[in-house]
């Protein structure tokens, strides 16, 4: 079972090289240990446009489908290999990264800063 406080981040565009990855959408969901809802926030890069524009905060209860949801993410990346070095290359070829956080687990791929196009030690 997840645990009852996490934040989550998605973030499509996570491959650089000389310059840094430009992202075209990052979407976070946090969950306080106290509350029985997620809040959600979310920024999209508009076709054409220069920078992420940030959507108004909503927020959904924490209904046991998705805590379900949740539960099943937080297991499956337990298991899942990161790139070695953090950043270096995005091992699985999807240019998203997925990021969790939680008083007892922390998994992250494509680094803090997306990756800078190096050769990662671990292969999916």
């Amino acid at each position: 079972m997840a645990p009852s406080g996490y934040t989550i981040r998605l973030q499509k565009g996570i491959r650089g090289g000389f310059a840094p990855p430009t992202p075209t959408a990052i979407l976070s969901l946090a969950k306080d240990a106290d509350n029985s809802y997620i809040s959600i926030y979310e920024s999209i890069r508009p076709d054409g446009g220069s920078g992420l524009e940030d959507k108004p905060e909503r927020t959904v209860d924490s209904s046991d489908e998705v805590e379900g949801l949740v539960t099943e993410l937080y297991e499956i990346l337990q298991d899942l290999p990161l790139e070695s070095p953090p950043g270096s290359e995005d091992i699985y070829g999807k240019d998203i990264s997925i990021s969790w956080s939680s008083d007892d687990f922390a998994w992250c791929n494509g680094g803090q800063q997306g990756c800078v196009g190096g050769d990662s030690d671990v292969h999916s």
